[in-house]
């Protein structure tokens, strides 16, 4: 059996890389090739390109990077029409990806697509690009697999990944003990991971600190820094704030910190969905460049209630967020004590995202393995019948 896959970014590796390792529980000597991460070549996945190089975000950036963008796709496209794999999966990525795997199914080769786009929430009209890519799509959000279903296009939900993966038994005053935080109150501030995440949310979210001290001189600051390159400005930012003494930061584990807390202030993403799953109180913060804000808010691209994903996935919104120019630190630090002052709303929101928990950890990497094999195995009986 041979797949050939493209992986955006280290999301998407991660993902390719719990694929690959659940399909050779079964077909131990399947042979994978395509655009990976460190994670999908660990797994055994023969590295065309790295999937970083696909790692671009925002409206104009992907832009400039457009000619490259459609040199590496010509290429896989002739790679691939010339040794035909048995199936094709893309994920996520899908402005890459979408037109590859159309290109590829033109050719007869059976494509999937790995995490649906946001049609629920912005570029609705996607759903004709899919249909004409992809054979099968691969939902981790259950509302998603009835907006496929009312199209007629062949949808499977798999869970999330994540609800699979993080501990179920989180020990919050042993995670405070190891950060040194015993006997306080914890907040994790997560600015994001890439620096222009940082440099927008991280100057507000540490003026909202200092606010939050001046209130009660029981809390403190824990922030996981993402990358070694992020180091330099976040501790200026907290300088900035006079926070120093305040805030302890710790090298990349999110988790860790997230499990510490009492209350979870991020920036808006997967760190989002993370922290419900640990089923901590959280706090999200959105802010995009200011063109990027104007485009979206002239054309109404955004369709969604929430940015949120917890806020999408249960009855009511749990969340709180800030949206662009609501995001000051009067209004973050505001959210912060209206939860941290409300224990009761602490315990009635930890379990209503312990019950979403049990909702989405569904063993999404075997799940997505046996509906990438189904068309793999259907796709080498054809080609072996007379």
């Amino acid at each position: 059996m041979r797949i050939a896959l493209v992986a955006g970014e280290a999301s998407g590796d991660l993902l390719g890389a719990g694929l690959i390792r659940a399909i050779r529980e079964k077909f131990p000597a399947a042979e994978f090739q395509g655009v990976a991460g460190p994670a999908m070549v660990a797994a055994g996945c023969k590295r065309l390109a790295d999937s970083e190089s696909l790692a671009v975000m925002g409206l104009i950036e992907p832009l400039t990077e457009i000619p490259r963008f459609l040199r590496l796709r010509r290429g896989l496209i002739q790679r691939w029409r010339a040794a035909p794999p048995d199936v094709f999966v893309g994920i996520d990525a899908p402005d890459f990806n979408l037109g590859l795997e159309k290109a590829l199914r033109k050719s007869g080769i059976r494509t999937v697509h790995y995490v649906s786009p946001s049609i629920w929430a912005w570029r609705a009209g996607r759903i004709k690009k899919i249909r004409k890519a992809a054979d099968r799509v691969l939902c981790i959000l259950p509302f998603e697999k009835k907006i496929y279903d009312e199209q007629g296009i062949d949808a499977v939900f798999v869970g999330h990944p994540k609800a699979d993966n993080l501990a179920t038994d989180v020990d919050a005053e042993s995670a405070r003990r190891i950060l040194d935080l015993d006997g306080r109150v914890v907040v994790a501030v997560l600015p994001g991971s890439r620096k222009s995440e940082v440099s927008r949310l991280g100057p507000i979210f540490t003026a909202a600190a200092a606010i939050l001290a001046r209130a009660d001189d029981q809390i403190r600051f824990v922030t996981p820094v993402a990358s070694p390159g992020l180091r330099p400005m976040i501790e200026e930012q907290i300088a900035a704030a006079g926070m120093q003494d305040l805030f302890k930061l710790i090298d990349g584990d999110s988790i860790e910190a997230m499990s510490a807390a009492h209350v979870v202030l991020l920036a808006s993403g997967t760190a989002a969905l993370e922290s419900a799953l640990l089923c901590k109180p959280t706090i999200a913060a959105y802010r995009v460049a200011e063109i990027t804000a104007r485009i979206l808010q002239i054309f109404g691209l955004i369709k969604a209630p929430y940015f949120t994903l917890p806020n999408l996935l249960t009855e009511e919104p749990l969340v709180p967020e800030l949206i662009q120019w609501a995001v000051t630190p009067s209004a973050v630090a505001e959210a912060v004590l209206a939860l941290l002052r409300d224990p009761a709303r602490q315990a009635a929101i930890a379990g209503r995202f312990a019950k979403l928990r049990s909702e989405l950890a569904l063993d999404a990497d075997r799940r997505a393995a046996d509906a990438v094999i189904d068309l793999a195995t259907r796709n080498q009986l054809l080609h072996s019948t007379p």
